[in-house]
């Protein structure tokens, strides 16, 4: 127990939408029967009033004579049989709204989907022992509890509706003409349906408010559990960081690699180095290489021990070097200043000079 508790009070970080579905893929979803039981009684009992003007009074006062010589006998069998179809008719409705209103209960607090999951045969549900904690858990006895106490409340309601109408209901019961009873018997039906109903209601919403934290509860994570399914669904970030280190270690060898055909390095001059090539027949010249500190010292070095000229241009160096990527051609606002620095290399080049 100590262990289980520990675990919940870990459980600090609420689900994660990953977590929420694999429930629902599962069938772990919130229900709360106070609001399938109040949505089914509601629909059904409205339902019920709005078609109940159809049994009209003419089949009542048959009904009130059949039920006044029911001692003598049945002589006339069609009209239990016409009044049987009648009722069958008059609770079709009601019991569809009801049907259809269990079934929107089940959907009102999750995302409606198909799932066999709960289909599947598991060893705990025919578990003796299993069975036995689900039975006696203190889930169910807080069921039980909640149920009983319903009851006494509904009780109580219709008690305290009914116990001063006593005397009406008794004079009801007495009324010989049915006709003349079934609508006041049915005012104090409505009435006494619509304190339940409005009790219920709320009953319902305080279940419903706490099934569903209760399950979002029962669902929360750890920080490791989190952690991990980072990991899955985004990759571990100490793997990515090492792949970010070595594509960053292959592009920077490649760089280097395309130093000693470079055209030219400017430089600015020792902070910033961008390595331009330059082509006949190029439409501009391109970025072999780039680099600041240490890197663009690495740089220069490749380019004197292969003769690539070096020129010092702070300025362009650093406006070089905020401004194109390796492989990318140079922007045009600096067509200029770039010409001016490759025409000076290729013409001492021709000279046969050293390039300062």
């Amino acid at each position: 127990m100590a262990g289980d508790d520990a675990d919940d009070d870990d459980k600090t970080q609420d689900p994660s939408e990953r977590r929420i579905d694999k429930a629902l893929e599962e069938g772990n979803v919130p229900r709360s029967q106070d609001l399938s039981g109040f949505l089914v009684l509601a629909a059904g009992f409205g339902t019920l009033i709005t078609v109940m003007p159809s049994l009209t009074f003419g089949e009542a006062g048959a009904l009130a004579g059949w039920l006044a010589e029911a001692h003598r006998g049945i002589d006339n069998l069609s009209f239990p049989a016409r009044l049987g179809g009648h009722a069958l008719a008059l609770l079709a409705a009601p019991m569809l709204a009801m049907v259809l209103a269990a079934l929107l209960g089940g959907m009102i607090l999750h995302r409606p989907r198909i799932v066999t999951a709960p289909l599947m045969p598991k060893y705990s549900r025919i578990d003796p022992l299993a069975a036995a904690k689900r039975i006696f858990g203190a889930q169910n006895l807080v069921q039980f509890a909640k149920t009983l106490a319903k009851l006494a409340l509904v009780l109580g309601v219709v008690t305290a509706l009914l116990w001063p109408r006593a005397g009406e209901v008794e004079i009801y019961a007495r009324l010989a003409d049915i006709r003349s009873a079934l609508p006041l018997m049915g005012g104090l039906v409505t009435r006494l349906a619509g304190i339940i109903l409005a009790l219920y209601a709320l009953i319902a919403a305080a279940d419903a408010g706490y099934q569903m934290f209760t399950w979002k509860k029962q669902l929360r994570m750890t920080q490791h559990e989190v952690k991990e399914e980072h990991k899955e669904t985004e990759g571990n970030p100490e793997i990515k960081a090492r792949v970010r280190q070595i594509r960053a270690r292959r592009a920077r060898q490649r760089m280097m690699a395309a130093v000693p055909q470079a055209t030219v390095i400017i430089t600015n001059p020792t902070h910033y180095a961008v390595a331009l090539r330059y082509d006949a027949g190029m439409p501009a010249p391109v970025c072999v290489a780039k680099g600041v500190d240490e890197l663009a010292l690495r740089i220069r070095a490749i380019g004197t021990e292969h003769r690539v000229p070096v020129i010092e241009n702070p300025p362009l160096a650093r406006a070089l070097h905020a401004g194109v990527e390796v492989d990318q051609s140079i922007p045009p606002e600096h067509y200029k200043a770039v010409a001016e620095v490759i025409g000076f290399v290729l013409r001492h080049s021709r000279r046969g000079r050293k390039t300062p």
